[in-house]
């Protein structure tokens, strides 16, 4: 399963993208929107994890854009900053809702059942 994640916070983003990998996953990593739509331009991911708050272009919105691009990947949100209203915007776009940070074995759990797979078919 191919892994797209995007987050502002290079440090984070790029390590959650490791420990994804030593669990099975092939998870790249962007740290704005637009170099997130650029890798989707040139591949397809099955699912999107996505910072709902970055600069210029957040979460909801680049989700939008990458449903253009690639219909039928699935989407999680994640935030450091959760709210009320933020969690019903996001929960109509995504499939999934998480604030971070997140045990690793929490994400892997919700990436299993966002994507309706057992955990041995990474």
């Amino acid at each position: 399963m191919k892994i797209l994640l995007v987050d502002d916070e290079e440090k984070f983003v790029s390590a959650l993208a490791q420990r994804l990998a030593l669990r099975g996953f092939v998870a790249e990593w962007a740290v704005s929107g637009a170099e997130a739509l650029a890798k989707a331009s040139r591949t397809t991911f099955d699912l999107a994890i996505l910072d709902v708050k970055m600069p210029r272009l957040g979460g909801v919105d680049l989700k939008r854009e990458l449903s253009r691009i690639m219909p039928g990947t699935r989407f999680i949100f994640f935030t450091g900053h959760g709210s009320e209203d933020e969690f019903k915007v996001c929960s109509a776009e995504a499939s999934c809702y998480l604030v971070k940070p997140m045990p690793i074995d929490e994400l892997v759990v919700n990436i299993h059942r966002v994507m309706g797979i057992s955990p041995k078919e990474n």
